[in-house]
C-alpha cells in the first residue's frame, strides 16, 4: 500500500476570531480545533505522517496544550512567512517513503473521513485531486464603474484536504514564490499539470469567527461527534 503523509498547517491567529490565542488551539467539543483535525486525519489514514506547521513562536504553547488531550501522533515543525513557505517546510519534514501527501487547513476541524479518503482514491488516477463545492449566492465582477454578472455555474468554491503525488507536490514547491499561488493547487498548476474535482462538503468550514465555532459546536453536537 502506497505510504501517505498529511501536512496540516495551522498558522492563524485569533484576531477575527476575536481570541487572545491562536483559533486552531480553541477548543471545539472537548478538543482543540487542531487537534480534532489531526485525529481525523489519523483515523481516515491510518499508519500516514502527519506534519503539523506552525508559527515558531507557537510550538511550545501547542506541545503543552496538546499534552492534556488525547492527540494523534504527529510532527510539529516551524513555518515560514507565506503560506508557499509553510508548506516547503512540511514537505520537508515528511519521509521520501511519501508517495502521496494531502495538504490541510488545520481548522478545517469539521472535514469528514469520507471526504480526505475520496480525494485518496481520486489522486491515484489524477495525481492533483481538490474538493469543491458549487456556488450558490450570485457574483458580480467589477470592471472599473461598471459590473457583470459571473454565471454561477462557471465557478466553485475550492477546499482542503489538496491531495496530490509527493513526486509532482515537491516539483511544484521548487518553484519560486508567485503571487499567483493562492493554494496548493495553483503551485502545481504552475507546472501546467491538470486538477482533478471531487464533491467537497459545506460542513467543511475554515472556522474563522466565533459564529463559525458557534455553528461548529451545534453541528458537531447534532452529528454526535462530541
Amino acid at each position: 500500500m502506497a505510504k501517505r503523509g498529511v501536512i496540516i498547517v495551522a498558522g492563524g491567529s485569533g484576531r477575527r476570531m476575536q481570541s487572545a490565542i491562536p483559533k486552531q488551539f480553541l477548543i471545539l467539543g472537548g478538543l482543540p480545533v487542531v487537534a480534532r483535525t489531526i485525529n481525523t486525519f489519523a483515523e481516515a489514514m491510518p499508519g500516514a505522517e502527519i506534519v503539523v506547521v506552525l508559527p515558531k513562536d507557537d510550538i511550545e504553547m501547542w506541545r503543552n496544550l496538546a499534552a492534556r488531550f488525547d492527540v494523534a501522533v504527529h510532527r510539529t515543525v516551524a513555518g515560514g512567512k507565506e503560506r508557499f513557505d509553510s508548506v516547503k517546510c512540511g514537505l520537508e519534514a515528511l519521509s521520501n517513503e511519501v508517495e502521496y501527501v494531502a495538504v490541510h487547513d488545520g481548522v478545517r476541524a469539521l472535514v469528514s473521513k469520507k471526504l480526505i479518503i475520496r480525494t485518496m482514491l481520486d489522486v491515484e488516477h489524477s495525481g492533483a485531486t481538490i474538493p469543491v463545492v458549487d456556488v450558490v449566492d450570485s457574483y458580480r465582477r467589477v470592471e472599473g464603474e461598471d459590473s457583470v454578472i459571473v454565471p454561477r455555474s462557471e465557478l466553485r468554491i475550492v477546499q482542503t484536504p489538496q491531495v496530490f503525488r509527493a513526486s509532482l507536490l515537491r516539483e511544484a514547491y521548487l518553484q519560486p514564490f508567485s503571487a499567483s499561488f493562492t493554494d496548493d493547487a495553483s503551485v502545481v498548476e504552475g507546472l501546467g499539470h491538470k486538477i482533478s474535482l471531487v464533491n467537497g462538503e459545506r460542513t467543511n468550514l475554515k472556522l474563522t469567527t466565533p459564529d463559525d465555532l458557534e455553528w461548529a459546536e451545534w453541528w458537531l453536537a447534532k452529528e454526535g461527534r462530541e
